[in-house]
């Protein structure tokens, strides 16, 4: 009898239900594209990050003590210190392998042009790198890196050079204008230091970065290694890594991570945090220290943060609205059945099994409504990660059962204001017409 009821009900007021289904749609819809996109932008986000440069400064022991005591990274009276080339792929090998998107090496050289005076006015740097080179990795793999994919904002006037163009530099803006040169110029460098060996090349590149790199001249790092009587070395490392925002551990564990108990060593290690990342890369570096750049790593926290807080905001809002649009839904179709409704309880009818009587509708329509929504917000959320990251969402099987509770407690908390008045019918007043 009393699904009887229920199926009459629902197929009686079914212009009604269609609007609670629609709003309930609605309401799941938005809920599970947000919740979806809030769970993948982590990765999205941080790669949209990651090409406005490296995030992890790795520098030779040394040095760094220099750094961090008198702010002094390269000469000023002592022994500067590197790294080995030779060691570099073994960042690919660490823990965190995978979230390292590139790297590039630099060696750092002071250098004259060939026909500038002599003395500090004619010192300028001539950086080495890595361009673009393919690297064979000591687990078998293969890799591109290089400064060409962690400067991808440059803007460059001529071209990218190559790896193997070991007659070519590109030259800063600034460089460029003091120096008067152009793409096509040939510029001879004198080591300053040393041997004073000269070495000529081509410009084929000038570019615009927007910071201390307009000054620099920039060639290929076996060139420079050549020139500067350095071969395998290099001055300093720049990693791009995908992490995780800091939290109170991995602020910790970046102080002193051998204060960590046991179980939080794993799971500061075990966790893409910076600190693990840097720590991970000393591992496999002779002498290195690794350093997060601050700048960049506090900024992608706070960036995805606010994302993912403004995600949350609107799955929030968008459900308090289906909320009140139930509310309003349920309480025009109770009133319109007031009449039925105060019959039944002039028969007999108790309160608890007339609201069930309501509630079980209201929640049918919930659950088609929801599985609806759901499948709606599937699409929405692949139409976010096609037009925002290009790149597809990853569908988060934990959204299920989020989304199946937070409709059941949307649709609940919609029926409230609806089973209050219904609570409150009187029969007599309701079939006397009052």
């Amino acid at each position: 009898m009393f699904w009887r009821m229920v199926r009459g009900a629902l197929f009686r007021q079914r212009g009604k239900m269609l609007m609670v289904a629609f709003t309930i749609a609605l309401g799941a819809s938005l809920a599970t594209a947000m919740l979806n996109v809030m769970f993948d932008v982590g990765d999205k986000v941080n790669q949209e990050l990651k090409t406005y440069g490296a995030n992890i400064n790795v520098m030779p022991r040394g040095a760094s003590l220099l750094d961090d005591l008198y702010g002094v990274s390269e000469g000023a009276g002592v022994q500067d210190k590197y790294l080995s080339e030779a060691e570099l792929g073994r960042i690919k090998t660490i823990f965190w392998a995978f979230n390292i998107v590139d790297f590039s090496p630099y060696l750092f050289t002071r250098v004259g042009l060939d026909a500038a005076p002599a003395g500090p006015a004619g010192q300028i740097r001539l950086v080495g790198t890595w361009f673009n080179r393919h690297l064979e990795l000591p687990t078998g793999e293969t890799l591109n890196t290089g400064m060409r994919p962690l400067k991808s904002w440059w803007d460059v006037e001529g071209s990218w050079i190559a790896d193997d163009d070991a007659g070519a530099v590109m030259a800063g803006r600034e460089a460029a204008r003091r120096y008067g040169l152009a793409v096509g110029d040939t510029v001879g460098f004198r080591v300053i230091d040393g041997d004073q060996n000269v070495g000529h090349f081509t410009v084929k590149g000038i570019f615009h970065a927007g910071g201390d790199e307009d000054e620099y001249f920039y060639a290929p790092l076996n060139a420079v290694q050549e020139l500067a009587g350095k071969p395998g070395l290099v001055s300093r490392v720049e990693v791009s890594a995908l992490t995780t925002p800091d939290n109170e551990l991995s602020r910790r564990a970046a102080q002193d991570p051998t204060s960590l108990s046991i179980k939080d060593w794993e799971t500061w290690y075990c966790t893409a945090y910076v600190s693990a990342i840097c720590y991970q890369i000393d591992e496999v570096l002779t002498g290195s220290v690794s350093k997060p750049i601050r700048q960049v790593a506090e900024s992608e926290g706070a960036i995805l943060e606010k994302t993912q807080l403004l995600m949350l905001l609107i799955t929030i809002l968008s459900l308090a609205g289906s909320a009140l649009g139930i509310s309003n839904l349920v309480t025009a179709d109770v009133m319109d059945r007031s009449a039925e409704i105060g019959l039944l309880k002039a028969v007999g009818a108790w309160d608890g099994p007339v609201s069930r009587l309501i509630l079980t509708e209201v929640l049918i329509t919930g659950i088609a409504g929801g599985a609806l929504g759901y499948f709606a917000g599937l699409g929405f959320a692949r139409v976010i990660g096609e037009t925002v990251f290009s790149s597809a969402i990853a569908i988060k099987p934990v959204v299920i059962p989020l989304v199946t509770a937070l409709v059941f407690l949307v649709t609940m908390a919609g029926s409230i204001p609806s089973i209050r008045l219904l609570l409150s019918l009187r029969p007599a007043e309701v079939l006397h017409g009052r």
